[in-house]
């Protein structure tokens, strides 16, 4: 039996695809609550730009005020960041993924 391990640049896309779907899901639902990011700011008194930025990297108040509109708990909703307990993970993995202009000037790099 041939059994390929996926290479590390299909396992770096899977995560990718994985987080941009997940940000995508968690904004629905903010969508979907009544909450734009800037309200949600202004409610928490949060710096701006703070909750779209946690949707790519981890942030505890921005976390905080995305799952406190959702009324759940951040550990549901960004599992990745946080041990099956609810404590959260440390150090935090950094790395971000693309921002839809970096997707597509790749994109376009490929053509």
């Amino acid at each position: 039996m041939d059994s390929k391990k996926p290479s590390a640049k299909s396992r770096t896309k899977r995560l990718i695809d994985m987080r941009v779907k997940q940000a995508a899901s968690i904004k629905a639902l903010l969508y979907e609550a009544g909450y734009t990011f800037a309200e949600l700011e202004r409610i928490h008194d949060i710096p701006r730009g703070t909750v779209s930025d946690t949707l790519r990297a981890p942030n505890l108040k921005g976390e905080r005020a995305i799952s406190d509109a959702l009324g759940t708990r951040p550990e549901l909703l960004w599992r990745d960041r946080y041990h099956a307990s609810g404590r959260r993970k440390s150090p935090q993995d950094h790395s971000r993924p693309p921002t839809m202009a970096q997707r597509r000037k790749e994109a376009e790099a490929r053509t």
